[in-house]
């Protein structure tokens, strides 16, 4: 097969999707094309704008940082990165790493939180106290609380996560089959709030075989090692069934982001959630309810660990 841009035969990828082969070089362009375009046609991003990339050494996320990198050179935006340590074995600490590496590669500052730092405890004992829920449940909601705290006092403007593709339609369908209207409604390009630092996901219509492809065509420093608490999770439950659909059907991802963005802004007409967003009774952020959903689960942690102190005096 001759790559369908320049007719090389160093082809590294076939997109079953649009029929193309490409290149190498061919490749790396017009990924990069499709993510810059993206920001423009979603207007994710603006001129001046002070952007952080959740950075976890991880391929997603350092290709958007990788990607971005681009606009920081032309000096269009102003890029830095934001890492949390959630305290996950040696697999953050791994990642933690790779992803120092590439900011010091990139020249860009790097930003390092945590999860003990700011609750006093971490994931791996959170589990040993509740092993019966599922970590991610705990990771998600007390990451974002850190990311946007933290995001709020280093005045950026937009959070760029690393989401593909498949995580955004494993995200669709995991909040329709457990009817979680509200949720569907904030699945998008971006998330707008007056009380939230706004958040962007650039790789959002590039499929995760092509951001692997890019961090290998690339030669990116990147941590792949999957996270240990993921393999039980009803994501990785829902990734494995899209992936066994693609075999027969490659636009599947597609049809059903697209799909869902016409649902949702039916949805958005009925849910409003920036009139009922106020502070946290506790911790001062944006919540929907008295007390934010951090701030749940963490007094949920602490009247766990209250039970076993006082089985143990």
């Amino acid at each position: 097969m001759l790559c369908t841009k320049c007719g090389s035969e160093n082809v590294i990828i076939h997109r079953k999707y649009s029929g193309q082969h490409l290149c190498k070089e061919c490749f790396i362009k017009t990924l990069q094309r499709k993510v810059l375009k993206d920001i423009k046609k979603y207007k994710l991003i603006k001129k001046d704008d002070r952007v952080l990339v959740a950075l976890s050494g991880g391929k997603d996320s350092t290709t958007v940082l990788d990607i971005l990198s681009i606009l920081s050179e032309r000096n269009i935006i102003e890029l830095e990165a934001i890492t949390v340590n959630e305290g996950i074995g040696d697999y953050r600490e791994k990642g933690i790493e790779y992803a120092s590496k590439t900011c010091r590669e990139l020249g860009i500052p790097q930003h390092i939180f945590s999860f003990k730092k700011h609750f006093k405890i971490t994931i791996d004992e959170i589990m040993a106290l509740n092993p019966s829920r599922k970590a991610c449940t705990y990771c998600g909601v007390l990451r974002r609380w850190i990311l946007n705290k933290e995001a709020k006092k280093l005045g950026a403007d937009k959070i760029a996560t690393g989401h593909n593709l498949d995580d955004e339609v494993q995200a669709i369908v995991m909040n329709y089959l457990e009817g979680n209207i509200e949720n569907l409604t904030r699945i998008g390009p971006a998330t707008y709030s007056q009380k939230f630092v706004t958040k962007i996901k650039p790789l959002r219509e590039i499929p995760e075989e092509e951001v692997t492809a890019y961090v290998m065509a690339k030669g990116l420093n990147v941590h792949l090692e999957e996270c240990p608490y993921r393999k039980t999770s009803f994501r990785k439950k829902i990734g494995t069934i899209l992936t066994g659909l693609r075999k027969d059907h490659p636009t599947i991802l597609y049809s059903t982001l697209r799909g869902h963005e016409k649902i949702r802004k039916a949805l958005e007409k009925e849910l409003k959630e920036e009139s009922i967003l106020r502070e946290c009774v506790r911790c001062g952020q944006p919540s929907t309810r008295d007390l934010c959903r951090a701030c749940t689960l963490l007094g949920e942690i602490g009247r766990l660990q209250d039970e076993i102190h006082s089985h143990n005096r």
